[in-house]
């Protein structure tokens, strides 16, 4: 055996001895010739087919393992999304359920960019629908973005047009829009909503939560060119909740309708007015001009959507001085007859010098005289008497310096700490300088002198639990002397153009110059606070106008001569809650409620539904508003020519104009004071010729 082996050795090395030989002998071509090329390239092929492999295997594992959970996410991402649907915003009303803002469907216009093989097309097609220049629609598509939006909110005509066209990358999505039915109606008060469905302002805003609701969130699959396929809910709505306000409608546009003609008569910059139900607290009027229509928001400046009614605080001037009389005789301090000499309308007290509007026609004269006659000087006196730190407590408890119960965004106004005060501060406040209020502050506090002197909060909200109404600040004693002092402002004083034949008003006047830097300018606000009958108010009405320039100024001080003289004046029944489609005939209450004119109108600015038209009251022969060509007798009045109930409101049967009141059929009836007054009216509130401080 070790023989053989070594013999096998042997020949292999002679043969390979061999070989070199023969490669040495026949050169490069005779060494090619002996190589096994099949061996060659079975081995190369062999080598190349595992390290492919392998190197397949070593990627196929990195995408697994390590970039396994990125790559899953991103292709879910592609196919699926979470889509949140907007759900339709809750309704606002008013106390009798006439629908002051609601949430319509619409459609949205929107692109996808990178499917979009022909841009030049796509925008030429866009453009003829939209109504929009190419040049403004070709960029968007031009975007290197997966989603860009096109229009919102479009109008049905529009959104089928581009339903029809089918053009591939352009895409409907489904929106809300917020109407609001009766334009101008209570705009500050109910603010508006933006684009991406938040309110904005007023009611809108601050009851967002409430009125919004929560969204629907959905799994959305999605085929390689972006479009849905199939859409699975996994969540439920939380669905929105309606808004019922205190306002009633038809005191509402009779409110607006006397501001604006007394903004525009005397050139005020703006003018308020609140009217609210005394039992209740209900504010039934939030009226202001100039009007904002929140339909069209962006038309419009900040300072004109602005609700100046609890956001601007002024200074209140005379419609103060109840609040310092009625403190006064709740210390004691005072009687209705105890006397102050009133220095022939000019005093000058160690740090202040004090004038009367007008020279008094007695120089010494009672309480009860200094608030007919809105002395300031005789208010000064009693300010002393009471002291800065009575006064500023009984302020303070009336709710001034505070927000009231009222879920707005609104102003604390400005009263400063008694200890702050100086002996000027205390005389100057008691006739309403020195410090800011606002109007609905003005209002929560003369709420309280007609409730009999219990606080009682205001309430815009009718669900609304507002509380804390049994906090008494002033005896009915006080009360009752303080609104039979305001009666004879109505009856002999400042006031008597606020007197209405057979009902007993109770009133007071206020004029005050507006500070600036911490001076006094030329500027005066004039306003008036009613109530209505003065023995046991059933309405409160608090008017506010600002900086009126149309007016005579005498002497020193101001007379503010006929501010709203010829036309505040009011119809409006009881706060009832009535069937707003009930016919209830003549003479028994509310005609047929008022609906909108023009249900779907046109785009743009007047999209939404016109003006309500007012609904005349009659009963026991008191006439209700009689507005077109017919009387005001028996519910509501239809307008020549139109189908609906139009009173003095923008209609589009009679192109958009307002139109004038027509007769009133006005029987005589019962005394409207004491009970004859019962459910009915402020009728002819006129508030005014002679409103001075």
């Amino acid at each position: 055996m070790a023989y053989l082996g070594a013999r096998k050795r042997t020949t292999r090395q002679a043969s390979s001895q061999a070989v070199n030989r023969r490669r040495s002998e026949g050169g490069p071509r005779a060494w090619f010739a002996s190589i096994d090329w099949n061996s060659v390239r079975f081995r190369t092929v062999a080598v190349l087919f595992f390290v492919v492999w392998g190197a397949l295997w070593v990627r196929a594992g990195y995408v697994q393992l390590w970039e396994g959970p990125f790559l899953a996410e991103r292709a879910r991402r592609q196919h699926m999304a979470a889509e949140t649907v907007a759900m339709p915003r809750g309704m606002i009303t008013d106390r009798n359920g006439h629908i002051l803002a609601r949430s319509v469907e619409c459609c949205s216009v929107y692109a996808n960019p990178s499917i979009i093989t022909d841009i030049e097309a796509t925008a030429t097609t866009l453009a003829g629908v939209l109504g929009r220049p190419v040049d403004q629609i070709k960029p968007l598509l031009e975007k290197k973005r997966s989603f860009v939006w096109i229009a919102r909110r479009v109008d049905d005509a529009t959104a089928e047009a581009i339903r029809q066209a089918d053009l591939t990358g352009v895409e409907l999505s489904r929106e809300f829009e917020r109407i609001y039915p009766y334009r101008q109606v209570a705009g500050q008060l109910l603010g508006f909503v933006g684009m991406d469905g938040k309110g904005l302002e007023g009611i809108e805003r601050s009851f967002d939560e409430q009125l919004g609701g929560l969204s629907v969130r959905q799994a959305v699959r999605r085929d390689a060119s972006g479009r849905e396929f199939y859409v699975n809910s996994n969540y439920e709505a939380q669905p929105a909740e309606d808004v019922h306000l205190t306002l009633d409608l038809q005191v509402q546009s009779i409110a607006e309708e006397e501001i604006s003609k007394a903004v525009t008569e005397f050139g005020a910059k703006w003018g308020g007015v609140l009217v609210v139900d005394v039992a209740a607290g209900d504010v039934l009027a939030w009226a202001q001009f100039p009007f904002f229509n929140p339909n069209s928001y962006n038309q419009y400046r900040p300072s004109e959507y602005r609700n100046r009614l609890a956001q601007d605080a002024l200074e209140p001037g005379s419609t103060f001085k109840p609040f310092l009389i009625a403190s006064a005789l709740q210390e004691g301090v005072v009687t209705r007859d105890t006397t102050f000499n009133c220095e022939n309308g000019l005093w000058k007290s160690r740090y202040i010098t004090i004038r009367d509007d007008s020279r008094p026609k007695q120089n010494i004269q009672s309480v009860a005289k200094i608030l007919a006659n809105s002395s300031n000087i005789g208010c000064g006196k009693i300010g002393l008497e009471l002291g800065a730190v009575k006064y500023q407590r009984y302020l303070s408890r009336l709710g001034f310096g505070e927000r009231t119960s009222v879920q707005l965004a609104e102003s604390r106004g400005i009263l400063r700490p008694a200890r702050e005060w100086s002996e000027a501060d205390l005389i100057s406040s008691s006739f309403g300088q020195s410090l800011s209020v606002t109007v609905l502050q003005m209002a929560q506090a003369y709420l309280t002198l007609a409730n009999e002197g219990v606080y009682k909060p205001l309430r815009i909200v009718l669900t609304d639990d507002v509380g804390g109404g049994d906090q008494r600040i002033f005896s009915k004693n006080t009360t009752r002397e303080v609104l039979s002092m305001m009666r004879e402002v109505v009856d002999e004083g400042t006031g008597k153009r606020a007197a209405i034949p057979g009902v007993s008003v109770a009133g007071k006047t206020g004029t005050a110059q507006k500070a600036f830097r911490g001076k006094y300018g030329g500027e005066r606000t004039a306003s008036f606070v009613g109530l209505v009958p003065a023995e046991k108010p059933q309405y409160l009405v608090v008017i506010f106008i600002d900086e009126p320039s149309k007016v005579k100024y005498g002497g020193t001080g101001v007379q503010v001569r006929d501010v709203a003289g010829h036309g505040v004046s009011w119809l409006a029944a009881g706060p009832r809650r009535a069937d707003p489609g009930a016919d209830q005939g003549p003479g028994k209450g509310r005609g047929p409620g008022p609906r909108p004119c023009g249900a779907a109108g046109e785009q743009g600015k007047d999209r939404a539904w016109r003006v309500p038209q007012r609904v005349g009251d009659e009963e026991d022969g008191v006439a209700g508003s009689g507005f077109g060509n017919g009387p005001g007798r028996g519910g509501a009045v239809r307008a020549a020519g139109c189908g609906n109930v139009c009173p003095a409101g923008a209609c589009p049967c009679h192109q958009g104009q307002w139109f004038k009141s027509g007769t009133t059929n006005a029987g005589t009836g019962r005394a409207l004071g004491g009970e004859g007054f019962g459910p009915h009216v402020m009728r002819s509130l006129a508030f005014g010729a002679g409103i001075m401080g």
